[in-house]
Protein backbone atom coordinates (compact mmCIF):
# COMPACT_ATOMS: atom_id res chain seq x y z
CA UNK A 1 0.00 0.00 0.00
CA UNK A 2 1.44 3.19 -0.89
CA UNK A 3 2.00 6.35 1.22
CA UNK A 4 -0.61 9.26 1.27
CA UNK A 5 0.74 13.01 1.58
CA UNK A 6 -1.36 15.21 2.66
CA UNK A 7 -0.94 18.52 0.78
CA UNK A 8 -2.17 20.83 3.15
CA UNK A 9 -4.87 23.48 1.28
CA UNK A 10 -5.79 26.49 2.97
CA UNK A 11 -6.34 29.10 0.66
CA UNK A 12 -2.61 30.17 0.98
CA UNK A 13 -0.20 28.05 -1.27
CA UNK A 14 1.18 26.92 -4.93
CA UNK A 15 -1.17 24.14 -4.80
CA UNK A 16 -0.89 23.03 -8.19
CA UNK A 17 3.00 23.79 -8.84
CA UNK A 18 3.39 22.14 -5.36
CA UNK A 19 1.27 19.07 -6.32
CA UNK A 20 2.55 18.79 -9.94
CA UNK A 21 6.35 18.73 -8.57
CA UNK A 22 5.26 16.43 -5.74
CA UNK A 23 4.08 13.89 -8.18
CA UNK A 24 6.81 14.42 -10.58
CA UNK A 25 9.25 13.40 -7.71
CA UNK A 26 7.86 10.09 -7.03
CA UNK A 27 4.85 10.32 -5.06
CA UNK A 28 2.23 8.06 -5.44
CA UNK A 29 -0.68 9.28 -3.51
CA UNK A 30 -1.02 13.16 -2.89
CA UNK A 31 -4.04 14.15 -1.02
CA UNK A 32 -4.66 18.30 -1.68
CA UNK A 33 -6.91 18.48 1.45
CA UNK A 34 -8.05 20.50 4.57
CA UNK A 35 -9.42 17.68 5.64
CA UNK A 36 -8.40 17.29 9.38
CA UNK A 37 -8.74 13.32 9.69
CA UNK A 38 -7.06 13.45 6.36
CA UNK A 39 -4.14 14.87 7.92
CA UNK A 40 -4.46 12.65 11.19
CA UNK A 41 -4.19 9.82 8.46
CA UNK A 42 -1.17 10.73 6.69
CA UNK A 43 2.75 9.31 6.32
CA UNK A 44 3.81 12.72 5.64
CA UNK A 45 2.87 16.01 5.36
CA UNK A 46 3.84 19.29 2.94
CA UNK A 47 2.24 22.58 4.14
CA UNK A 48 3.00 25.31 0.97
CA UNK A 49 2.61 29.21 1.86
CA UNK A 50 2.41 32.31 -0.77
CA UNK A 51 1.66 35.81 0.84
CA UNK A 52 2.37 37.24 4.18
CA UNK A 53 2.90 35.74 7.00
CA UNK A 54 -0.40 36.99 8.69
CA UNK A 55 -2.53 36.05 6.00
CA UNK A 56 -0.88 32.51 5.88
CA UNK A 57 -1.57 32.04 9.81
CA UNK A 58 -4.93 33.56 9.47
CA UNK A 59 -5.98 31.51 6.95
CA UNK A 60 -4.26 28.06 8.41
CA UNK A 61 -6.28 28.58 11.65
CA UNK A 62 -9.73 29.41 10.45
CA UNK A 63 -10.11 25.88 9.45
CA UNK A 64 -11.71 24.24 12.87
CA UNK A 65 -9.54 21.37 13.80
CA UNK A 66 -6.40 21.78 11.08
CA UNK A 67 -3.63 23.13 13.41
CA UNK A 68 -4.49 20.54 15.85
CA UNK A 69 -4.85 17.36 13.34
CA UNK A 70 -1.46 18.68 11.95
CA UNK A 71 0.33 18.73 15.79
CA UNK A 72 -1.03 15.31 16.70
CA UNK A 73 0.25 13.82 13.77
CA UNK A 74 3.69 15.45 12.98
CA UNK A 75 4.37 16.77 17.13
CA UNK A 76 2.78 13.26 18.51
CA UNK A 77 2.78 11.06 15.60
CA UNK A 78 6.06 12.20 14.42
CA UNK A 79 5.26 12.35 10.29
CA UNK A 80 7.78 13.74 7.92
CA UNK A 81 6.73 16.90 7.61
CA UNK A 82 8.01 19.77 4.62
CA UNK A 83 7.33 23.91 4.98
CA UNK A 84 8.25 25.31 1.90
CA UNK A 85 8.86 29.13 1.64
CA UNK A 86 5.33 31.02 4.53
CA UNK A 87 4.89 27.06 5.26
CA UNK A 88 8.40 26.77 6.62
CA UNK A 89 8.10 30.51 8.25
CA UNK A 90 4.64 29.29 10.05
CA UNK A 91 6.81 27.21 11.87
CA UNK A 92 8.33 30.05 13.87
CA UNK A 93 7.10 31.22 16.97
CA UNK A 94 5.68 34.58 15.72
CA UNK A 95 5.85 36.69 12.49
CA UNK A 96 6.52 40.40 12.32
CA UNK A 97 5.17 41.07 9.09
CA UNK A 98 1.67 43.63 9.44
CA UNK A 99 1.71 43.46 13.18
CA UNK A 100 3.25 40.40 15.44
CA UNK A 101 1.23 37.09 14.65
CA UNK A 102 1.72 33.86 16.26
CA UNK A 103 3.07 31.35 14.29
CA UNK A 104 2.77 27.37 14.77
CA UNK A 105 5.98 27.87 17.77
CA UNK A 106 7.18 24.16 16.38
CA UNK A 107 11.02 25.64 15.89
CA UNK A 108 11.35 28.94 18.32
CA UNK A 109 12.39 31.92 16.48
CA UNK A 110 10.99 35.11 14.41
CA UNK A 111 10.47 36.03 11.12
CA UNK A 112 11.47 39.56 10.15
CA UNK A 113 12.13 41.67 8.02
CA UNK A 114 14.96 41.33 5.34
CA UNK A 115 17.55 44.30 6.35
CA UNK A 116 18.79 46.38 4.21
CA UNK A 117 22.98 46.29 4.43
CA UNK A 118 23.36 47.54 0.58
CA UNK A 119 21.13 49.83 -1.47
CA UNK A 120 22.34 47.47 -4.49
CA UNK A 121 20.40 44.54 -2.56
CA UNK A 122 16.89 44.38 -3.16
CA UNK A 123 14.01 43.54 -1.31
CA UNK A 124 12.44 41.00 -2.04
CA UNK A 125 15.28 38.39 -2.26
CA UNK A 126 13.59 37.17 -5.37
CA UNK A 127 15.07 34.40 -8.20
CA UNK A 128 18.24 32.17 -7.93
CA UNK A 129 20.48 31.96 -5.66
CA UNK A 130 22.88 29.44 -3.71
CA UNK A 131 21.79 27.19 -0.86
CA UNK A 132 24.68 26.26 1.01
CA UNK A 133 24.41 23.31 3.79
CA UNK A 134 25.18 23.86 7.34
CA UNK A 135 28.28 22.34 9.02
CA UNK A 136 26.88 19.21 10.92
CA UNK A 137 23.10 20.35 9.08
CA UNK A 138 20.12 18.99 10.81
CA UNK A 139 17.82 16.25 8.50
CA UNK A 140 21.28 14.85 7.08
CA UNK A 141 21.43 15.23 3.81
CA UNK A 142 17.65 15.94 3.20
CA UNK A 143 19.29 19.56 2.01
CA UNK A 144 21.83 19.14 -0.53
CA UNK A 145 24.20 22.38 -1.68
CA UNK A 146 23.24 23.77 -5.00
CA UNK A 147 21.00 26.31 -6.56
CA UNK A 148 17.21 27.10 -5.57
CA UNK A 149 14.62 29.71 -6.34
CA UNK A 150 13.56 32.13 -3.59
CA UNK A 151 11.31 34.54 -3.39
CA UNK A 152 10.48 36.58 0.12
CA UNK A 153 10.91 40.32 1.57
CA UNK A 154 10.74 38.33 5.12
CA UNK A 155 13.50 35.55 6.87
CA UNK A 156 12.78 33.13 9.43
CA UNK A 157 15.26 33.91 12.40
CA UNK A 158 15.61 30.26 14.45
CA UNK A 159 16.73 31.24 18.11
CA UNK A 160 18.58 28.25 18.38
CA UNK A 161 21.46 28.11 15.44
CA UNK A 162 21.39 24.15 15.43
CA UNK A 163 18.05 23.82 13.90
CA UNK A 164 19.95 25.72 10.78
CA UNK A 165 19.75 23.35 7.69
CA UNK A 166 21.10 25.68 4.85
CA UNK A 167 22.12 29.20 4.41
CA UNK A 168 21.58 31.59 1.28
CA UNK A 169 23.77 34.97 0.83
CA UNK A 170 21.46 37.89 -0.15
CA UNK A 171 23.91 40.38 1.00
CA UNK A 172 24.33 38.76 4.38
CA UNK A 173 23.69 35.35 5.50
CA UNK A 174 19.53 34.04 5.48
CA UNK A 175 18.56 31.11 6.41
CA UNK A 176 17.46 28.61 3.58
CA UNK A 177 16.19 25.48 5.50
CA UNK A 178 15.55 24.89 9.04
CA UNK A 179 15.26 21.41 10.36
CA UNK A 180 14.70 20.00 13.99
CA UNK A 181 13.67 15.93 14.84
CA UNK A 182 10.99 14.91 11.93
CA UNK A 183 10.24 18.75 10.62
CA UNK A 184 11.84 20.15 8.03
CA UNK A 185 11.13 23.58 6.41
CA UNK A 186 12.48 25.28 3.44
CA UNK A 187 12.54 29.03 2.21
CA UNK A 188 12.94 28.81 -1.82
CA UNK A 189 10.52 27.01 -3.89
CA UNK A 190 11.64 23.57 -4.27
CA UNK A 191 8.52 23.50 -6.95
CA UNK A 192 10.26 26.28 -8.85
CA UNK A 193 13.58 24.97 -8.97
CA UNK A 194 13.76 22.73 -11.44
CA UNK A 195 16.11 19.40 -11.24
CA UNK A 196 17.73 20.84 -7.42
CA UNK A 197 14.25 21.09 -5.98
CA UNK A 198 12.36 17.62 -7.76
CA UNK A 199 15.78 16.22 -6.12
CA UNK A 200 15.28 17.53 -2.53
CA UNK A 201 11.45 16.51 -2.83
CA UNK A 202 12.50 13.09 -3.95
CA UNK A 203 15.03 12.97 -0.52
CA UNK A 204 11.62 14.22 1.34
CA UNK A 205 9.45 11.41 -0.17
CA UNK A 206 12.59 8.66 0.93
CA UNK A 207 12.86 10.63 5.12
CA UNK A 208 12.98 8.80 7.42
CA UNK A 209 13.71 10.92 10.33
Amino acid sequence: MSEVLALIDYGAGNLHSVESALRAAGAPDVAVTSDPSVVRAADRIVLPGVGSFAACAKGLKAIPHLVEAMEERVQVGGAPFLGICVGMQLLATRGLEHGETAGLGWIAGDVTLIERTDPAIKVPHMGWNDVEVAPNAPAGNLIEPGEAYFLHSYHFAPDDGRTVAAMSDHGGGLVAAVALDNMVGVQFHPEKSQKYGLEMLARFLEWKP
